[in-house]
């Protein structure tokens, strides 16, 4: 659910029927271990009040939200409500692309209230909205009054597919090496809320890895020195197997995923339009759609909700580990690309593509952790 900001050009709002009926997804582990609390202090009587009447149905065990939207009649709530961390999110959105009518049901607005660790979508909205920062209760209460207010608009997702033939979507981001050794190695201090992500950042930076890949993107605005990308590339592309070709966008059987026109099968190069980096050994490569990484990490200041664009951050390996302390702490604030740091490359992109030389690191998606594997998205 987008804030209640003066539109841009080609933003549309919509409003939330009153009264209101929300199906609340809760997941009571997540985080510290008080979001059904804080939903029941906090929350419920600010819904009571905007005439929001919610079902809760709380999570008992990983996939229970994502089987409980795939498979239930949703017809009976105008909105969908998720009370936890960036995770479950992930699952509801993943649960929805599987429905036969997923294209009806997307257009359901979904909204976020910060029950989790990192809660990155809940802070990029708080931040969307221009309020000051915040965390904890005060981002709950500030999401909490977005929803009240019941102004929804839309949300870009990322499609991504992987060598082993698996279609995910995503509405945060993707990385690989040092970030995603941080969200998932830090995993164990979940109780500790969002301190544990300093304590994971402290941990790797004393065993910082190297890892070895290719990356490629195709870039939003044509860099110097390359051609522009041709006009109208109906390139066949699989779903993410080898041999299945999907038509081109708007020719789709009913039901059908979208056919990811911007790419092509990860068995064959990439277009000669795209950029391939030249280095091969990174730090990080994380691909963001929305401005925070988590509460205190505001990693692409120029993100928006629905801008179209995938920014791609990447670090070069040969970075000391003190340059990537102050990065991190320059990120609190958003500044870090202000440290022109030789070794970090930020670039808006539209499709990019990642081929680790070896199965080796973990790889996130929304913080949920994957296979190590080419991945394109």
């Amino acid at each position: 659910l987008s804030p209640p900001l003066p539109p841009r050009l080609g933003d549309s709002y919509g409003v939330l029927p009153r009264p209101c009926r929300a199906l609340v997804l809760l997941n009571p582990q997540s985080g510290a271990g008080r979001a059904l609390e804080d939903f029941q202090a906090v929350v419920q009587p600010m819904l009571a009040e905007a005439d929001i009447a919610t079902t809760v149905f709380i999570t008992e065990r990983p996939h229970h939200a994502h089987e409980k939207v795939r498979d239930e009649d949703l017809s009976q709530w105008d909105t969908l409500v998720v009370m936890a961390g960036d995770g479950l999110l992930y699952e509801v959105v993943n649960g929805l692309m599987e429905r036969p009518d997923w294209e009806d049901i997307m257009k359901k607005p979904l909204c976020i209230l910060p029950g989790g660790s990192g809660n990155a979508l809940a802070a990029s909205i708080n931040h969307y909205a221009g309020n000051d920062h915040v965390a904890k209760k005060k981002l709950l209460t500030n999401c909490a009054f977005i929803l009240c207010k019941g102004l929804h608009t839309q949300m870009d997702l990322v499609s991504l597919s992987t060598a082993s033939g698996k279609r995910l979507f995503s509405f945060l981001g993707f990385g690989w090496g040092f970030i995603s050794d941080v969200d998932i190695d830090s995993e164990k201090y979940r109780r500790l809320g969002n301190a544990r992500f300093t304590l994971g950042t402290l941990q790797c930076l004393a065993k910082l890895r190297v890892y070895q890949g290719r990356l490629s993107y195709l870039p939003a605005v044509p860099e110097q020195g390359t051609a522009p990308a041709p006009r109208d590339s109906h390139v066949p592309v699989t779903n993410g197997q080898a041999g299945r070709i999907l038509p081109p966008a708007g020719t789709e059987a009913a039901g059908a995923l979208p056919a990811d026109s911007l790419l092509v099968p990860l068995c064959q190069p990439v277009p000669t339009h795209w950029t391939v980096v030249p280095e091969e050994e990174f730090v990080t490569v994380y691909a963001i759609y929305q401005s925070h990484l988590g509460t205190n990490l505001l990693m692409a200041p120029a993100a928006r909700l629905h801008d179209g664009c995938i920014h791609l951050f990447y670090l070069k390996a040969g970075i000391s580990r003190v340059a990537l302390l102050k990065l991190f702490l320059a990120m609190a604030r958003g500044t870090h690309l202000d440290l022109n740091c030789p070794h970090l490359r930020y670039v808006p992109v539209r499709a990019f593509r990642l081929e680790p030389r070896a199965a080796a690191g973990i790889m996130t998606v929304d913080g949920e952790a994957l296979a190590c594997e080419p991945v394109q998205g």
